[in-house]
């Protein structure tokens, strides 16, 4: 996706992940993923992340609870954009991700749609809202990561 996106098609990009994310639900078996918890207490976000792992890899990703707009479309595409890659490849992601949200230099080309969010940072009350679901799931595959070396 260009980084010369123009901001209705942004905000249409950002929308569509909130009416009608893809990865929006409890996965029927639980148990196989590890969760947390994530929150806020500047906004109404209130989700649990779901990751699926396995040989060093993202099988499944996906969240449910209450969010607002950019908490649920951020959290929605992150979790797509995990999805099947390495622990590396998405922490790459994420910290992309992040670098782009805080104003650091960062790589546009492994963003894809994620980087609807570009402009972030000019709402510094958003940012929360737009890194829940990044936080949560770098937290999670460090956690693995931590398991694995033991």
């Amino acid at each position: 996706m260009p980084i010369s996106i123009n901001p209705e098609m942004m905000r249409e990009i950002i929308m569509d992940h909130y009416s009608s994310p893809l990865h929006k639900k409890t996965p029927a078996n639980p148990s196989s993923f590890v969760q947390i918890r994530m929150d806020s207490d500047s906004c109404i976000d209130d989700i649990t992340i779901f990751l699926q792992l396995e040989n060093g890899k993202v099988i499944d990703a996906c969240f449910d609870g209450a969010a607002c707009t950019i908490s649920t479309a951020s959290t929605d595409i992150l979790c797509d954009l995990s999805i099947g890659k390495t622990y590396e490849e998405v922490l790459n992601i994420l910290h992309q991700y992040q670098n782009m949200i805080y104003e650091k230099p960062y790589n546009p080309e492994v963003l894809d749609e994620a980087i609807v969010f570009a402009n972030t940072h000019k709402q510094a009350a958003r940012i929360k809202c737009a890194t829940i679901g990044c936080n949560g799931i770098e937290e999670l595959i460090d956690k693995e990561c931590e398991h694995e070396k033991k």
